[in-house]
């Protein structure tokens, strides 16, 4: 109704905040697995977390993930197993050598004691040795980790289209459901207008019965007292808002915000409604309102 029906799914494009998404590349040495996670979040929020000693891959990994995230708390998480150890690199510390040959002589020359010191002497010390470990450059693991962190963002971006579908789903039936009770509000506009009429015409006549004014009078107070309770201003708020909604489901850019903030303009003009509306059955039909925009605000806040 009101031009707003889907006639395919597939004219829902809304993104959910929510997802998850893993990718893994081995190689004969080694194996990347990466992590994603997202969860609702106001702004944009990517918190990575690397093996020691990777923290230069972090830039690289933010703008993989940028691409395809634009709102929602994200967390990523990079292992890596079976690395192969460092490498060693062995030398003789020289200095200590000497020094340790040094001494042998000054007590050979002071206490004329004649040491007998072999190469076993020597290399059983750990101080005669030098050994490096040569760790392997993290550039060397650059593009297989990149692309286990690819991997995991095409599987999060899929999980989140799935679910921003689902959600575009259900905010837009409740949508219709919303317009339906709309729809039932404007029928009982006519004796919305009746009823102030008749009974504003009641009171003015017993307060004015001991006063001379003329009828014409009452006649355009009655009036001024009719347009200030008339809701046809609101409705069509209303389903301006609403076709706004459904509109911004088929964007393609995030829209969460634009979808909450009409929510609360929709809610805004329910509310009047019921203020100047005063009449039970209207009342009940803005109780219900009320009730399908608390769950489409619910859900709009998982969008992106």
């Amino acid at each position: 109704m009101w031009g707003l029906e889907m006639t395919t799914q597939e004219k829902l494009t809304a993104m959910s905040m929510t997802g998850y998404g893993r990718g893994e590349v081995e190689t004969a040495e080694c194996r990347v697995t990466t992590e994603i996670r997202s969860v609702n979040h106001r702004f944009l929020d990517v918190v990575v977390r690397l093996p020691q000693g990777w923290m230069s891959l972090e830039e690289d990994i933010r703008r993989l993930v940028q691409s395809v995230v634009r709102r929602g708390r994200v967390d990523v998480f990079v292992s890596l197993e079976g690395i192969a150890p460092p490498e060693r690199k062995v030398e003789i510390d020289w200095q200590f050598v000497e020094s340790f040959l040094a001494a042998g002589s000054a007590l050979q020359h002071k206490w004329g004691i004649e040491p007998q010191l072999t190469l076993a002497d020597l290399i059983h010390k750990p101080e005669f040795w030098i050994i490096e470990e040569v760790k392997r450059e993290v550039e060397e693991y650059k593009e297989i980790c990149l692309k286990a962190v690819e991997q995991a963002c095409i599987r999060l971006k899929e999980m989140r289209m799935q679910e921003g579908l689902r959600l575009a789903e259900d905010v837009s039936a409740r949508l219709a459901e919303l317009l339906e009770i709309v729809r039932r509000i404007e029928a009982e506009v006519p004796q919305i207008k009746t009823h102030v009429e008749s009974r504003l015409m009641a009171r003015l006549s017993e307060m004015l019965a001991d006063v001379d004014t003329p009828p014409e009078r009452v006649v355009a107070e009655v009036a001024i007292w009719v347009d200030k309770a008339d809701i046809t201003e609101e409705l069509t708020r209303l389903k301006s808002h609403a076709e706004q909604f459904q509109a911004a489901l088929k964007q393609p850019e995030p829209v969460g915000r634009r979808l909450d903030f009409l929510v609360q303009e929709m809610n805004r003009e329910v509310n009047t409604i019921g203020s100047k509306a005063n009449l039970h059955t209207i009342s009940a039909f803005v109780v219900d309102c009320k009730s399908v925009l608390e769950k489409m605000k619910e859900q709009v806040q998982n969008m992106e």
